[in-house]
């Protein structure tokens, strides 16, 4: 880029833990572009405003990216940070995926408070969380704890923990990960996650050529050709769009 800075609008949801993401996006793009800066769009979406939803049976999947892939294709930004399991399928016709990061660890953490593991838990605690999947990795260890759906950010959870109004949160480890919670009393959930829990996409419109060959250096799609439950999370060979799992 000959020492010209190059600016880039960013957009992403306003929660603390997208925006600690996209501060990790430039960050990897300095590391092969060092003149590239990106400039936050932070936009509240459908799924930040709304914390009453259930997020089981969802009918729609564009809960969390709606307001922000509209931005991008009014052309208000020029590339959107999504978390890659929150990808829409199939993405708007009018954009394509740049890129999916290495990402962070896969695995889902159960949050307790100190003292506490899954196993010592009384009978009866109340366990939160939005996943179905993740509620029956527990039951199956667990089948005297009581469920609860949860909303929010990682933030409002653990304020839920500590207030006592649960007795454990179910979190991506990820999450942690990013937000410096890694102090927490957490123990690692059993099972399989989605391939792409802990990635985050880059997301371009489709005829912005020069944004996907600029991202393409951190776009780990190149390097999952040996891993087959990966290569099928993350390309959809008729249109090349991304497939959450």
């Amino acid at each position: 880029m000959g020492g010209n800075i190059m600016i880039l609008i960013a957009a992403a949801r306003s929660s603390p833990l997208s925006q600690v993401q996209l501060v990790e996006v430039q960050e990897e793009i300095n590391k092969h572009h060092p003149d590239l800066s990106l400039q936050p769009l932070f936009i509240d979406t459908t799924g930040d405003k709304d914390l009453k939803t259930s997020l089981r049976g969802l009918g729609r999947s564009d809960f969390f990216t709606q307001q922000i892939d509209a931005a991008l294709l009014q052309r208000r930004c020029s590339i959107a940070i999504h978390s890659a399991k929150d990808l829409p399928v199939p993405l708007d016709e009018g954009l394509t995926v740049a890129a999916i990061t290495e990402g962070k660890d896969h695995r889902d953490s159960l949050v307790l408070r100190d003292g506490f593991t899954l196993e010592t838990l009384p009978p009866g605690s109340l366990i939160a969380t939005s996943s179905e999947r993740r509620e029956e990795i527990i039951r199956s260890i667990r089948d005297d704890l009581v469920f609860a759906d949860l909303r929010g950010t990682i933030g409002q959870r653990l304020d839920l923990l500590e207030s006592g109004k649960v007795d454990g949160v179910v979190i991506a480890e990820a999450a942690l990960i990013r937000l410096n919670l890694t102090h927490l009393n957490r123990f690692y959930l059993p099972g399989e996650t989605t391939p792409l829990q802990g990635k985050l996409a880059i997301v371009v419109r489709r005829d912005a050529h020069a944004l996907l060959e600029l991202f393409s250096c951190i776009d780990s799609r190149q390097k999952c050709h040996g891993d087959d439950s990966l290569s099928s999370a993350l390309m959809q060979p008729e249109t090349g769009h991304l497939i959450p799992s």
